[in-house]
């Protein structure tokens, strides 16, 4: 009798959300643009809305200001609107390829993960989102966080296969 394979495509590739839902569809190089654009308006927007602002991410850990709770409120509103629609009919990429959004069991790892994440924002002023916005908008001192979370991240790879997923 054969050995049971345990670790599946899905299995190993749920491990990194960003790969599930892979385009197999090959495009020019410069199909890529979109991403710069798009980046850049979400870091004008960010700017604009003073998310980037330290004064404004210790406002918010200091319970002192709604304006940040109001932003990430508002952002988790459109994201869960735009999952039940996704859901509800059913809708493609723009390249016409089903979107699948899979469900992931809950551990005590990402608690852990997220009060580390809570730590370090309200220590820095920052978030991987704003970070490059951060940077761009001339707040050169945040390049000591940008190189901290690369290094994080690193170091995360290194020790993926020995922490508790």
């Amino acid at each position: 009798m054969p050995i049971k394979e345990t670790n599946t495509d899905f299995e190993v590739r749920s491990l990194d959300s960003i790969c599930i839902n892979t385009s197999e569809l090959k495009h020019p190089w410069w199909y890529d643009f979109k991403y710069l654009v798009a980046g850049i308006l979400f870091g004008t927007i960010l700017t604009k809305a003073e998310v980037i602002s330290w004064f404004r991410i210790q406002e918010m850990f200091r319970l002192q200001s709604f304006h940040m709770f109001g932003v990430i409120g508002s952002a988790v509103a459109v994201g869960a609107l735009s999952v039940f629609i996704i859901k509800k009919y059913k809708i493609r990429t723009i390249y016409g390829e089903e979107i699948e959004l899979h469900t992931r069991p809950f551990n005590k790892g990402q608690m852990i993960g997220g009060l580390l994440f809570g730590f370090g924002w309200a220590l820095t002023g920052a978030c991987p989102g704003p970070l490059f916005a951060q940077f761009g908008a001339g707040t050169t001192v945040i390049i000591v966080t940008l190189f901290s979370a690369i290094a994080g991240t690193w170091v995360y790879g290194l020790l993926r296969d020995k922490l508790p997923h």
